[in-house]
């Protein structure tokens, strides 16, 4: 397939609209079943290079959730806890932890559960049957994997009755080392972003503490490749193989920090027992659970514990999830990884990290106050290394 008519580009009003290759060769999908639009390619390629690159350098499957062109997380493949796989809504999955592929897609898609509804799914790896029943439960909008088994492609086909977007790509494809892209007319041409993340960036450790255990090193670079393809400014909390909070497209740093932040939180907080006891009603789907949790744990617009509300959610009223018992929670974190696409500015940033249980950070460096956010991560036993990469993308 040389080209591939689309409905329109990213509005409706956008016409025509196609995906095609510069020099006229074949293009390096196989369009299985559906007809993805602009932005689920913009989604789709993406959300590819992360998932691969993520492979590469841990050796792990890989997947990713993708939202307007940023992940909302990824993840690597390593085991669900009892306590994740209920947070996760994956709890009464058979065989999950016989496929790696599932455990990462259950961590990226459960770890921000309201920004992943009506994702973009990548899978480094063949998608395996356990891993397409993950999928054919949520509200997704198509998927890109290297490949399917025959019991995993039935399965994804019947989703959406029978439209779900499904493409395979060539995991031998590589693009050109130069990359072009128009804007008003006028085309722009850069070296691809080649930069290879891996251990060696945090050599250069600043702080006095100097510990980085393997698996800091692990979560480190989960955040710095996520980074990679996250429209910029951005910044990312990692933990256990996997991103916990993205904050991406800010014009300030702090905001990036606060927003990565306050979803890590939310990520954790789902975690308690206070929020795994909520007296669910059995017939509300796993949709409204989303919204009502992140009501319960953000105190949003509606009082999800407030008389008239309750009613439409849980079979008793829950007590409210209080400001001081959230901080007393948060307050037993430790060991969370974080990355920046760029340098610190202000020690801020810190502060607000360590709030969230930031033990170590990777970004860097190149500030006219490094010493001052160097000191604050001293002030509170953090590691933290300058890479030297900046990781802006756009």
């Amino acid at each position: 397939m040389k080209e591939f008519e689309l409905k329109y580009g990213c509005n409706p009003n956008q016409k025509p609209a196609r995906i095609y290759m510069r020099e006229g060769g074949e293009l390096p999908i196989t369009i299985l079943n559906g007809k993805p639009g602009y932005i689920n390619f913009l989604d789709a390629f993406n959300a590819w290079q992360l998932v691969r690159e993520l492979k590469e350098a841990l050796g792990l499957p890989a997947v990713t959730s993708f939202k307007h062109v940023s992940p909302t997380s990824a993840a690597v493949g390593i085991p669900l806890s009892d306590t994740l796989k209920k947070a996760c809504f994956v709890d009464d999955i058979e065989g999950l932890d016989d496929s790696p592929l599932a455990c990462a897609y259950a961590r990226a898609r459960g770890t921000d559960r309201m920004c992943s509804f009506g994702d973009w799914v990548a899978l480094s790896d063949v998608c395996d049957e356990t891993t397409a029943r993950l999928i054919k439960r949520e509200v997704s909008d198509g998927i890109i994997a290297p490949g399917y088994t025959p019991e995993a492609l039935e399965i994804l086909k019947s989703k959406r009755k029978g439209g779900y977007n499904i493409v395979e790509i060539d995991p031998a494809y590589r693009p050109e080392p130069v990359e072009r892209k128009q804007v008003f007319g006028v085309t722009f041409e850069q070296g691809r972003n080649e930069y290879k993340i891996d251990k060696s960036l945090f050599d250069n450790i600043v702080t006095a503490k100097k510990d980085l255990p393997e698996s800091a090193a692990r979560d480190l670079i989960v955040a710095l490749i996520t980074l990679k393809y996250t429209q910029s400014n951005s910044v990312c909390y990692a933990v256990d193989g996997q991103a916990i909070g993205v904050g991406a497209g800010q014009q300030s740093r702090i905001h990036c920090t606060r927003l990565a932040g306050d979803k890590a939180d939310t990520w954790f907080l789902r975690q308690s027992e206070k929020v795994l006891s909520l007296p669910f009603k059995p017939e509300i789907g796993r949709p409204d659970r989303d919204n009502a949790i992140d009501n319960y744990i953000n105190h949003n617009e509606t009082d999800i514990c407030a008389d008239g509300y309750w009613q439409r959610y849980f079979t008793r009223r829950p007590e409210p999830f209080t400001d001081e018992e959230q901080r007393a929670y948060l307050d037993t974190l430790s060991g969370v990884a974080l990355g920046s696409d760029a340098f610190f500015p202000f020690d801020d940033n810190i502060e607000r990290a360590r709030r969230s249980g930031v033990a170590y950070i990777a970004e860097p460096g190149g500030s006219i106050r490094d010493d001052a956010v160097i000191s604050c991560c001293d002030k509170y036993n953090m590691t933290m290394a300058f890479t030297g990469m900046r990781l802006f993308h756009h």
